[in-house]
């Protein structure tokens, strides 16, 4: 089916963080990222789309249990990388313990958005939780902490068995339209789409 801008809209108000917690309650890995092809794959379609071979300070919210953020370590001098939950940050602790260059923070966004700049920004499966309001308020945040000349990587499940469901179709075209972020790649598959941007000097 095809879609069109504004044919969903956000949720009312942002996914609690008591439904995050609940789900890591129920479930270690409540999305499976330590096991299903789709999520392996899906990281290794992000790790390809940076344009730069490393970078100096990366921040990566709703990073999870941190498994990717493990891939990420090996091409950034530094990374922050938080989640909201605190049952996902202890885990994420303990899979990077043993990378130096790593720091995992609790951290409920737009609320906790980071203090100085960052070169890369890495966002995955978390847009689509939030509210209008709150969507807004954390992409300006974002584009805010980006340096000029810096990449935004994002990534979104595509709802394409419900596609009249707000999913990465929706966020990814508002993102698309920030006015300083210009667009440099774009993938998209029967299962995510991938926009990497760079802030415009």
């Amino acid at each position: 089916m095809t879609r069109a801008e504004g044919d969903a809209a956000p949720p009312e108000a942002t996914v609690s963080l008591d439904y995050f917690a609940g789900l890591y309650m129920a479930k270690d890995d409540p999305w499976d990222v330590a096991t299903k092809w789709h999520n392996q794959r899906k990281y290794a379609v992000t790790l390809a789309s940076l344009p730069r071979e490393r970078y100096r300070r990366c921040y990566e919210p709703g990073a999870s249990i941190g498994l990717f953020t493990r891939q990420l370590a090996p091409r950034c001098d530094e990374i922050l990388a938080v989640d909201s939950v605190e049952e996902a940050v202890q885990q994420a602790r303990h899979n990077t313990a043993d990378l130096p260059n790593v720091r995992v923070e609790r951290a409920l966004l737009p609320a906790d958005l980071p203090d100085g700049t960052f070169d890369l920004i890495v966002i995955g499966d978390l847009l689509y939780y939030l509210s209008a309001a709150d969507l807004q308020a954390v992409l300006d945040g974002l584009v805010n902490r980006l340096e000029p000349g810096g990449d935004l990587v994002s990534l979104h499940f595509r709802d394409r068995e419900n596609p009249g469901n707000y999913d990465g179709f929706n966020v990814h075209a508002t993102l698309a339209a920030h006015p300083a972020l210009a667009p440099l790649i774009h993938h998209e598959d029967e299962w995510f789409l991938l926009d990497t941007l760079r802030r415009t000097p």
